[in-house]
């Protein structure tokens, strides 16, 4: 199975590099790089690791249809630059996708952190996905690419597209949660706190989930890198 590796990307000079190596172990069919209009070295970086680099606007859901759009896979795997699978992890994402048993889905979250509440969050978050259904896309979003282009990919969202887009996808058909893990920064915590951080997102996810407007909501996501 072709696997095309989409990193929507945006003054991620600091971490890019690790990422893409790290992607290397994997050999994905191909690596995309669509940067908002970084003003570090982002760009650059990417293009050491990879041919496929587009530019255009900012926009997480925006990046990553742009991308998906360049793509040339059969399962695309929407990676945040600040989130690493492991070996074990995405060989059991290609194994499950090529026995056609799901649509798509997502890892369980592992926030990379030896602190307590950081690993309790992260357990809570995958229980989260698990059983309501609710995936952020710092847990590796993947799915068919049939089914993203069915689906008209990514809504043009300021926030929160990756809930809903993954709303729509479990309405498509069978989806798994992976008990594999996925790998991400703890950079956000660290500088805005873990209470704070912790309770904002449960917010934005519920408020959005009740119909409040994205464009209001996306005023409390602070970019932080």
């Amino acid at each position: 199975m072709k696997v095309s590796v989409i990193i929507p990307t945006l003054n991620e000079a600091r971490i890019l590099e690790q990422t893409l190596r790290d992607l290397r172990r994997h050999e994905p069919h191909e690596v995309i790089v669509v940067d908002g209009g970084s003003r570090d070295d982002t760009r650059r970086i990417a293009g050491e690791f990879t041919p496929h680099v587009i530019r255009t606007e900012s926009g997480r859901g925006h990046q990553m249809n742009a991308g998906a759009r360049r793509a040339t896979g059969d399962l695309f795997l929407f990676l945040h630059a600040d989130s690493r699978v492991d070996p074990l992890s995405y060989r059991k994402m290609v194994s499950l996708m090529e026995s056609g048993k799901v649509l798509g889905g997502a890892f369980s979250l592992a926030i990379d952190s030896d602190r307590r509440a950081l690993r309790w969050i992260s357990t809570l978050a995958t229980l989260r996905a698990r059983y309501l259904h609710l995936v952020y896309g710092d847990q590796g979003i993947f799915v068919r690419a049939r089914v993203f282009r069915t689906l008209g990919g990514f809504s043009s969202l300021p926030i929160c597209e990756d809930l809903d887009f993954f709303n729509r996808l479990r309405r498509q058909g069978p989806i798994v949660v992976l008990r594999e893990k996925i790998f991400t920064s703890a950079r956000r915590w660290r500088t805005e706190g873990v209470v704070y951080t912790t309770v904002r997102n449960i917010l934005i996810a519920g408020l959005f989930l009740l119909g409040f407007p994205p464009q209001r909501l996306s005023k409390w996501y602070a970019v932080i890198r």
